[in-house]
């Protein structure tokens, strides 16, 4: 099946499901794969919904790690020991440790402020000789600020940080390596800048591709929407040629038989005359109401016949001179059909020849079979699809009588005669199938004058 192909039925079919990428799809199928985007999934729906469920594990997480600096107090930090350092009571630590973790309540909704608390708040206990593993925060409320606020703040609050780092690993600490200290110091917040950042940079690409796809999906269906509007006034202005055709020949017959009775004193004259006005009033509404669809550089064919049965031997040879091998069957009584019917089926069986010609190329091998029976019209169109190892090309196109809309087209002309399609690849595996049936029960009728157009 040509996947160009396959794309095009998908757009111009109804609906609007849409399929995931094939390397997305396999991530999806891997077990360990699919269990972490699922779990992602799970969880940022549960964010949504439930916001203060993460800003209360964040705040339990970090109260956690803080519990043993707590219940066993004895170090100055992760720099070693100091000596002459005496350690405050536990009183100070306890509440120490609750300003630094508090302020984490709000890291999504003033971030700026939640550092700026911290900040001042480490630096106070540094200042005092404190140090604990509830600094952590610090970290957490850089990384909320590179996520979630202004990136003019960030540069502030990094330089502030790098200040207050120098500070407490060379002044105000007792830490027997400074340098070793500051480089850990200075890294840990590089690390959650650069975490933040990195989350920040992701969801905006995610944001971006979700718009570009909302965008494309409405662009789509605007333009399908619009496909079908201009295919719909293209049979519109067809239908016009037809049904203004069999009026005029409905009104020079009531015109002529009216004479004809009027010479003869016939009663009938007066009926007949009657209905030649009705009909000539009849084509005034219908100019008045279909003749607005026509456009200007239509006005050169308001003459020419439309197409009908008797114009597909041309098409198929123009086809054909095109390199496409096509045979053409019938089944049925095909000159009981209508000049409507007889249009809608010349124009399925373009469009369809066109996009083999387009899609599958020069080297493959259609069939055309036009079947009429028990009420219904069965037009068929089946391609062998390119050949193997053959790269889909754009070939060259026969002449036709004007610009169509593919599959759309197909689709609005089957159901103004309330008939159903079916379109997609052959279920040989190769090639692909146009199937319209055509209910003849919604049919205009021949003329009354038995002609049909050419």
């Amino acid at each position: 099946m040509s996947p160009s192909r396959a794309a095009t039925a998908a757009d111009t079919g109804q609906g609007t499901s849409r399929t995931a990428p094939p390397g997305l799809d396999a991530a999806w199928a891997h077990p360990f794969l699919g269990c972490v985007l699922r779990g992602q999934n799970h969880r940022r729906e549960l964010d949504r919904r439930h916001p203060w469920l993460l800003d209360t594990a964040v705040v339990l997480l970090v109260a956690a790690v803080s519990l043993p600096d707590l219940l066993s107090p004895g170090t100055v930090g992760p720099f070693g020991e100091a000596a002459g350092y005496r350690q405050p009571p536990s009183g100070i630590l306890f509440a120490s440790a609750a300003a630094l973790i508090a302020p984490l309540w709000w890291r999504r909704k003033a971030p700026a402020a939640t550092f700026l608390a911290i900040s001042l708040i480490s630096l106070t206990q540094w200042s005092l000789g404190i140090w604990q593993q509830a600094n952590v925060s610090a970290l957490v409320a850089l990384y909320s600020l590179a996520l979630y606020g202004s990136l003019r703040a960030l540069g502030w609050a990094a330089a502030l940080t790098a200040v207050e780092l120098v500070l407490a690993a060379t002044v105000l600490l007792p830490v027997q390596n400074p340098l070793l200290g500051l480089f850990f110091l200075l890294g840990t917040a590089t690390a959650a800048i650069t975490a933040g950042l990195t989350l920040r940079i992701r969801r905006m690409y995610l944001a971006t591709l979700e718009d570009r796809a909302a965008r494309l999906e409405i662009e789509r269906d605007q333009r399908v929407q619009l496909t079908a509007a201009a295919e719909r006034s293209r049979v519109a202005r067809e239908m016009h040629d037809i049904l203004g055709h069999n009026l005029s020949v409905m009104v020079g017959l009531a015109d002529g038989a009216a004479t004809l009775a009027a010479n003869r004193n016939e009663q009938s004259a007066e009926a007949l005359r009657l209905l030649g006005d009705t009909g000539r009033q009849a084509m005034g509404e219908l100019r008045r109401v279909l003749g607005v669809l026509r456009e200007k550089q239509d006005d050169v064919r308001i003459l020419s016949p439309q197409p009908g049965l008797d114009d597909l031997d041309p098409l198929l040879a123009r086809v054909r001179t095109a390199g496409l091998t096509v045979t053409y069957r019938t089944v049925g009584h095909l000159d009981s059909l209508g000049s409507g019917v007889q249009l809608t089926v010349y124009r399925i069986v373009q469009e369809a020849l066109t996009n083999t010609l387009k899609h599958a190329g020069t080297g493959s091998t259609a069939e055309v079979t036009v079947a009429v029976d028990a009420g219904t019209v069965r037009v068929r169109i089946a391609d062998t699809g390119a050949p193997p190892g053959a790269s889909e090309q754009a070939s060259p196109k026969p002449e036709t009588d004007g610009p169509g809309h593919g599959l759309v087209g197909i689709r609005q002309r089957a159901a103004m005669y309330g008939g159903t399609v079916s379109i997609g690849p052959r279920g040989t595996g190769h090639g692909w199938a146009v199937d319209v049936v055509l209910n003849m029960s919604s049919a205009p009728g021949p003329s009354p004058s038995g002609e049909h157009l050419p």
